[in-house]
């Protein structure tokens, strides 16, 4: 098959889980025999027109205008896309793609992964809200075949738009042979810090957890790893708790290595994600065998079931932070990292992919 992916900042991944995902699944079906092209924005870092057998298109995304630059930029990958004699076009995503429907390439099977409710996210204002609801419309009116990435979110598009979408979670790979010694460069001990990582987003409830942590009183250091700097709520939670010297911005880290490690080797792993999705941070947490307190929302409890404290105040964070740690409940990291291998494996995930792709061209 000759497939495309659009949606994402590019790989290799330097942005978030879309991205990851990309890369990922990209990579599988290469290996698998395919063609795959993934668009990506012109500013990338990374300028090769392949990585690892997969065929890499930039196309302009003029970042000065900001969040509108994207518009420009899916414009441009769907024209490509449209002339591209694709079998497959999967969009991650319909955020601003949707706008340009009616350049879907008319050959190919066009999937789209529909994410969260975009339209719940708080950083957006009422017209910006109104305008996702509508493209989420758009979304399922102009894709073949919709997929939703959690139970949750196939329910909402089942009630809404009445259609049947296909159930496709995020994968990851168990991690089982930590090494202490990655912490040496973050000055931790074992069992001696809490973290989270996460995109610089109010709807992933950072601060309310920074909040809580340090209400709490617990002198232990808390390690928060996402692009700070980069937009002005991450630098309003830097100058917030600039004063908190427990509190430590470590900024983006992409280091799978030093990823697994640090969660492996949390006293508590925070998940504050709240807006729809299986979210692949709380897949990778749990396969790194993290002790996870997460935000209490039913995402989020489709995923941990009973196996994982949930907050949804400050209040309860800072109560979390002073009286549970992961030694006191191995059960609930064993029984998640046996979820990830069962349900959650990346060569799963892509297997499902692969034949929902090789199910789409055959009925096309």
């Amino acid at each position: 098959m000759n497939i495309g992916i659009i949606g994402t900042k590019g790989i290799p991944n330097r942005y978030g889980g879309f991205e990851q995902f990309a890369e990922f699944l990209s990579v599988y079906l290469v290996e698998k025999g395919h063609s795959v092209t993934v668009y990506c924005p012109n500013h990338q870092s990374y300028k090769s027109k392949i990585y690892k057998g997969v065929n890499l298109v930039f196309k302009t995304e003029p970042s000065f205008l900001g969040p509108s630059g994207q518009f420009i930029y899916d414009f441009h990958c769907l024209r490509h896309a449209r002339k591209a004699d694709f079998d497959i076009l999967l969009q991650l995503g319909y955020t601003s793609n949707t706008i340009w429907w009616f350049l879907l390439p008319k050959n190919a099977v066009v999937l789209s992964n529909m994410d969260g409710l975009e339209w719940q996210r708080v950083k957006y204002n009422y017209f910006v809200r109104r305008f996702l609801r509508i493209a989420e419309y758009l979304a399922v009116k102009s894709s073949d075949i919709c997929i939703s990435d959690s139970i949750e979110i196939k329910k909402y598009l089942r009630n809404k738009y009445k259609i049947d979408t296909a159930f496709i979670a995020y994968g990851a790979v168990p991690f089982e042979q930590p090494e202490a010694s990655f912490l040496k460069k973050y000055e931790v001990e074992p069992y001696g810090y809490s973290m989270l990582i996460a995109r610089m987003e109010k709807e992933n409830n950072i601060e309310m957890i920074l909040d809580g942590y340090v209400k709490g009183g617990s002198e232990k250091p808390f390690i928060v790893i996402g692009d700070a700097e980069g937009n002005s709520f991450g630098r309003y939670l830097i100058n917030k708790f600039k004063a908190n010297s427990q509190i430590r911005f470590l900024g983006q880290n992409y280091n799978q290595e030093d990823l697994n490690n640090l969660r492996f080797y949390a006293r508590a792993y925070f998940h504050g994600h709240s807006v729809g999705g299986t979210n692949p941070s709380l897949i990778e947490a749990m396969a790194s065998q993290a002790f996870v307190i997460a935000h209490n929302n039913v995402f989020n409890k489709a995923v941990l079931n009973d196996d994982a404290f949930y907050f949804k105040n400050v209040e309860e964070v800072a109560d979390y932070s002073l009286t549970v740690e992961k030694k006191n409940y191995l059960h609930f990291v064993n029984k998640n990292l046996q979820k990830v291998k069962e349900q959650y494996s990346l060569e799963k995930i892509h297997q499902a992919y692969l034949n929902l792709f090789e199910t789409a061209c055959k009925k096309s």
